[in-house]
């Protein structure tokens, strides 16, 4: 029998943690026998003497065993269950497309998405914005997706991961958010208990990630990929550049909007699909379906080329309660703000250098996402043809186009977008788009 108050002792002081002890904690933390002063005190020891790779081992295989562990046995499908996740950005979009794209090449994807955080967007909204796309399938919908369709984007059940839930709104509320062990945790915790074969990881890094150094991605990609491999789960890592939109749309109904129009071909977004290729070759390679990272990117890049990931999107959308035209006639169900206008840039020269983070944060003052949990969304407003670092601009050259409720709502978010511009006569830092790839041997 253990007590909490001797268990945070040692972990105060600086000592290592046993599994035992720390499954008593999260056990605790979810029966109601550790109180939430005793997690939060738990959680800044943590943040003060961070965790050994066994402790962070033993702490996210807890929080999996805290609920329900996803097991996809009984569906008896012929391809390994495979998933990506992303720390979060501006205009990633990634999901929408790399899901259906994987699923296209043989592999099965029920990605756990979530909400937006702070400045960054989430998965779920962005699906949210189509008129009866259901993120909470019951189990035999969700089971019947995924096997004949081959992925389903859905959000956290509340009875998976439990703890993880708990500590996070205990972390969220004493500035303990930050520690790589914790954030490793909480990431893989969820993770795991979907029941996976392979992950591959999308570390932002730069003005718009929440580790806006390479040195902080690299430290928390590296975490993540040893504890993954510790725990059982094969995983890899890309560290990727987040000093500019990823896509050059930022919001909810116009990232689903985009996403469409890079799956039928419309458009092509260079980076967005760059990067979705890149975490797609890996997720073949992880799973055994492609013999490299390199021959899996060829593999993903004929699948959206050839309309075949596209096909899919549209499948599961259907099969999910949302419209079965939706990829044929996207303008007719998906929400459109009133008001789009553009935003002119003051000066002539070239983009310098983007606050990525103050784009984000623009879509949510216009509503696009919250500041208190219980905010309601507004769809349909957001930010489309973001111009990218390096683009040669003229006086009165549009920096990106507002889709806005009300004149006072553009002037405010053009206010934010003209000050996130910086515009110089020098050439813009070539940060490359993908910056490392960061194994298990790493």
């Amino acid at each position: 029998m253990f007590l909490p108050q001797e268990i945070i002792r040692k972990k105060r002081d600086g000592q290592t943690l046993g599994e035992a002890e720390i499954g008593f904690l999260i056990t605790g933390l979810v029966d109601g026998r550790v109180t939430g002063m005793q997690a939060a005190a738990f959680a800044m020891a943590v943040f003060l003497n961070g965790m050994n790779r066994d402790e962070a081992v033993a702490l996210t295989r807890a929080m999996t065993r805290s609920g329900t562990v996803m097991n996809w046995d009984s569906l008896a499908l012929p391809g390994p269950v495979l998933d990506k996740h992303s720390t979060g950005g501006v205009g990633d979009l990634v999901s929408l497309i790399l899901a259906p794209a994987v699923a296209a090449c043989g592999g099965f994807v029920p990605m756990i998405s979530g909400r937006g955080l702070g400045h960054t967007g989430g998965t779920l909204d962005k699906l949210e914005s189509i008129p009866g796309y259901s993120t909470r399938p019951d189990p035999a919908q969700l089971g019947r997706t995924v096997r004949e369709i081959g992925t389903a984007i859905i959000g956290q059940t509340e009875d998976l991961a439990p703890a993880d839930k708990r500590l996070y709104a205990i972390r969220d509320v004493t500035a303990t958010v930050e520690s790589i062990p914790l954030i490793t945790a909480s990431i893989l915790s969820k993770k795991l208990a979907a029941g996976l074969a392979g992950l591959v990881m999308d570390v932002k890094t730069g003005s718009g990630a929440f580790m806006a150094s390479l040195e902080k991605s690299r430290a928390l990609a590296e975490s993540i990929v040893a504890v993954a491999n510790g725990a059982g789960l094969k995983t890899t890592a890309l560290i990727t550049d987040m000093n500019q939109p990823l896509a050059p749309a930022a919001g909810n109904a116009v990232e689903v909007m985009n996403a469409i129009q890079n799956l039928t071909g419309v458009r092509e977004d260079r980076r967005l699909l760059d990067v979705t290729i890149a975490l797609g070759g890996e997720m073949l390679a992880t799973g055994g379906l492609a013999a490299s990272p390199e021959e899996g990117r060829g593999r993903i890049a004929t699948a959206i080329e050839s309309g075949k990931a596209a096909e899919i999107f549209g499948q599961m959308v259907a099969a999910l309660g949302g419209p079965s035209d939706l990829m044929a006639k996207p303008e007719a169900h998906l929400a459109a703000a009133p008001l789009v206008r553009p935003v002119l840039a003051g000066e002539a020269g070239h983009v310098t250098r983007i606050d990525t983070r103050a784009i984000g944060l623009a879509v949510v003052a216009m509503g696009g996402g919250r500041t208190r949990a219980e905010d309601a969304i507004d769809h349909a407003v957001g930010l489309t043809d973001l111009a990218e670092l390096g683009t040669t601009v003229e006086r009165n050259t549009p920096l990106a186009l507002v889709h806005a409720r009300s004149d006072a709502q553009f002037e405010a978010a053009a206010r934010t977008i003209r000050a996130a511009y910086a515009i110089g006569d020098g050439p813009a830092p070539e940060d490359p788009l993908i910056a490392e790839r960061i194994t298990v041997s790493a």
